[in-house]
């Protein structure tokens, strides 16, 4: 294969942000991402994939250089530090970009792909678990090459038919996953369970309120809108109970998703049953500005409105829960 051949065929950028990277900045990465090309899957919190290999033409450019220019536009316009790794598929463009480099780009020909995947730590190899990564050096197959040139049997016989099979396969720098595009989900939610089964209502409300501030600031960080919110409940012995609720009008804020949440707790009615956890779900998101809002005469509700940008804010700032209700403050912050 021919040099310029084989560096246009790493057309899988892998973008990874620093971590602690904000909703904010990593949404906006995202349409920097889509400016380069318009095949970008999502892979929150931090990361992207951008399929460039129709962009390579119009933009006159190697896989590299699309991937500098979008780290230095990331850099100048939104102040955030990305690593790109270029490569022929997925794993290998995960990998490189896991490298000291700004930009790592693996030309497709299989003797740079071995050359790149063969010296590092069996540990790194794209989606491999620490529990398995020990399993395989415990062997002696402490490197990605090694792992590679062991027979399909044998690694099976290890980690087990399925996981042996895919990983020694991206050992080999095989993945045929496509780049799908995608976009940020249209729902967000966020999972309480409990220490011991519970009959407390109180703590289940507790839960409830510490949900709902979780997805109030999240969806404000995200300048999004909810339309409906969603209760489920997990029961001691593994049964659910699902109930969706609209709200009175789409909404990002904290008052609107707890009171929402604690009508639907208790329109459930769950007098003595025993509640092993609860997941809040908030659906039918939208962009923050294309629902008009309800004006509003209580000045105690809109005193606490506008002070939300401000709890926000600290907590950016101090840390999440820095700032929380006082119903909450017995927790440490999270």
């Amino acid at each position: 294969m021919p040099q310029q051949a084989a560096v246009r065929g790493a057309h899988v950028l892998h973008v990874r942000c620093r971590q602690g990277t904000g909703e904010a900045g990593y949404r906006a990465l995202l349409d920097l991402a889509c400016d380069v090309s318009p095949v970008v899957q999502v892979l929150p919190p931090t990361a992207a994939l951008v399929d460039v290999a129709g962009a390579l033409r119009y933009w006159d450019a190697s896989p590299w250089d699309l991937g500098m220019r979008l780290r230095l536009r990331a850099a100048a316009l939104l102040g955030i530090d990305v690593r790109v790794g270029a490569g022929p598929n997925w794993t290998v463009a995960a990998m490189a970009s896991k490298g000291p480099l700004p930009v790592t780009l693996v030309p497709a020909d299989s003797v740079a792909v071995r050359s790149f995947l063969d010296p590092l730590p069996v540990g790194m190899l794209h989606g491999i678990g620490l529990v398995q990564a020990e399993r395989l050096v415990s062997f002696g197959l402490h490197s990605v090459g090694l792992l590679a040139a062991t027979p399909e049997g044998t690694v099976q016989r290890i980690l087990g038919g399925r996981a042996g099979r895919l990983l020694r396969d991206r050992a080999l720098g095989i993945d045929p996953r496509p780049v799908t595009p995608s976009s940020l989900p249209s729902s967000t939610r966020e999972r309480r369970t409990f220490d011991h089964d519970t009959l407390d209502a109180e703590a289940v409300r507790t839960a409830l309120l510490e949900s709902a501030v979780a997805l109030g600031a999240r969806l404000r960080a995200r300048q999004q809108i909810a339309g409906t919110l969603a209760l489920e409940v997990v029961f001691a012995d593994g049964s659910t109970i699902t109930r969706t609720r609209t709200l009175p009008e789409p909404s990002c804020h904290t008052e609107d998703l707890r009171t929402a949440a604690y009508g639907v707790f208790q329109a459930m009615d769950l007098q003595r049953a025993r509640i092993r956890g609860i997941t809040l779900t908030v659906d039918k998101l939208a962009a923050a500005g294309s629902a008009g809002g309800q004006i509003s005469l209580d000045r105690v509700r809109e005193n606490r409105l506008r002070a939300e940008p401000v709890i926000d804010e600290l907590n950016a700032r101090f840390g999440s829960g820095a700032v929380r209700p006082a119903a909450l403050s017995w927790r440490r912050a999270g």
